[in-house]
C-alpha cells in the first residue's frame, strides 16, 4: 500500500509518499525558516500563504523521485490538529480534494500522534506499549502508548512548552530564531554549573517552564554572569526537568520503553541525558523526522487506517489540541 503524507501545521510544507512494504519512497519539504526569522517567530498570515504557493509543486517532485502516478496512491494521511488554522486548512483541503478526486481513503493524523510514531520508521523493533515524550515549540507532553496504540495523556506543560522557552530566552539574549539551536550552540562555551535555576512543581507530574523563563530574565539583566553560562545552565535544567518527569511516569506505567520525539528532542544535550539513563532503552527519531514531516504522518496514516480511522468530506482542521486517538 503506498500512502500519501500531508503536513502544513506550521511554517514547513512537507509531503511523503510511504510504502508499507519498502518504506518511505519520497519525501520533500519547504522550510519558511528564513521568511519568519526577520519577525522572531511563525507569523500565521505568511505561513498559510506559503503552504498555498508549495504545496503542489513537492506533490509533483515526490511523484517524480518516486516514479509513480497519482493512480498508484492508496491513501492519503494528512494532518488535522493540531496547528495554526490557516496553515493545516490548506493540507487539509488538498488532502481532501485529491482524495476525493482519486476516490482514495483520507485518513486524518494527529499532528502529536505523528511525532512519536516516527521513531518506529527507523528503529523496526521498537514496538508499543512505550512512554513517549513529546518536546516541542507549543507542546510538552508525556504520553502512555499501549499496545493498541491508544495514547494517554499522563504529564502536559501548564504554561510554556520547552521549545517556546528556548526561542524566549534566545530572543531575550539577542540571538535571533530559532532559539533552540542557538542556545544549544552558546551552551557549549559555558559551565553548566555555574548558574542556579530551578525545576519547576519538582513534585508534582506536570511541567511549567514560565518561572525558569523569568529566571533566566533575572540573571541576564543582574548582568554577573556570562550569556554562555546562562545558556548552558538553563539548557541543563530543561533537560533535567525532562528527564525527571518523564522517568518518573515510565516508572509508573511501569514502562521499561521511552520514545522523545518533536523539534526539541534535535537536541544533542537533551539527547545525552536520556540516553545516560540506565534501565531504560530510548528511542529518538533522527533530527530529519523529529522537525515537521510528511514522513511520519504517512507512516502514522497506515497505522490509523488499520484501526479503522477514517475521516469523512465534513472533516475539518482544529487548531487546538485534539483527542490524539482520533
Amino acid at each position: 500500500m503506498i500512502i500519501l503524507g500531508v503536513e502544513t501545521s506550521c511554517d514547513e510544507t512537507s509531503l511523503a509518499l510511504y510504502d508499507t512494504e519498502k518504506g518511505i519512497l519520497a519525501s520533500k519539504t519547504n522550510s519558511q525558516i528564513d521568511l519568519h526569522n526577520k519577525f522572531g517567530g511563525v507569523v500565521p498570515e505568511v505561513a498559510s500563504r506559503n503552504h498555498i504557493l508549495k504545496i503542489e509543486e513537492l506533490f509533483r517532485q515526490c511523484m517524480e523521485t518516486a516514479a509513480l502516478t497519482v493512480k498508484d496512491i492508496d491513501m492519503i494521511g494528512v494532518t488535522t490538529a493540531p496547528g495554526l488554522i490557516g496553515a493545516l486548512f490548506v493540507g487539509v483541503s488538498f488532502a481532501k480534494a485529491l482524495g476525493y478526486a482519486l476516490k482514495i481513503p483520507v485518513v486524518p493524523v494527529n499532528h502529536l500522534s505523528a511525532h512519536i510514531l516516527a521513531a518506529e520508521i527507523e528503529h523496526k523493533e521498537l514496538q508499543a506499549p512505550y512512554i513517549a515524550l513529546i518536546i516541542s515549540g507549543g507542546h510538552t507532553h508525556v504520553y502512555d502508548v499501549d499496545s493498541a496504540y491508544n495514547f494517554e495523556l499522563l504529564a502536559k506543560t501548564l504554561d510554556d512548552a520547552a521549545g517556546e522557552s528556548f526561542d524566549k530566552v534566545a530572543k531575550m539574549m539577542e540571538l535571533g530564531y530559532p532559539g533552540g539551536p542557538l542556545i544549544e550552540k552558546l551552551a557549549k562555551d559555558g559551565d553548566e554549573t555555574s548558574v542556579e535555576l530551578p525545576i519547576a512543581i519538582r513534585k508534582q507530574q506536570d511541567f511549567s517552564f514560565s518561572g525558569l523563563k523569568t529566571a533566566v530574565l533575572n540573571k541576564i539583566q543582574d548582568k554577573k554572569d556570562s550569556h554562555a553560562d546562562i545558556a548552558a545552565s538553563f539548557q541543563k535544567t530543561v533537560a533535567d526537568t525532562l528527564v525527571l518527569k518523564t522517568l518518573r511516569a515510565a516508572k509508573a506505567a511501569g514502562r521499561k520503553e521511552i520514545v522523545i520525539a518533536g523539534g526539541v528532542a534535535c537536541n544533542g544535550y537533551i539527547r545525552k541525558a536520556f540516553a545516560e539513563q540506565k534501565g531504560y532503552k530510548v528511542y529518538f527519531p533522527s533530527p530529519r523526522l523529529c522537525t515537521d514531516n510528511g514522513d511520519m504522518i504517512a507512516y502514522a496514516a497506515s497505522k490509523f487506517f488499520k484501526l479503522r480511522r477514517f475521516t469523512s468530506l465534513t472533516e475539518t482542521a482544529h487548531d487546538r489540541m485534539q483527542h490524539i486517538n482520533k
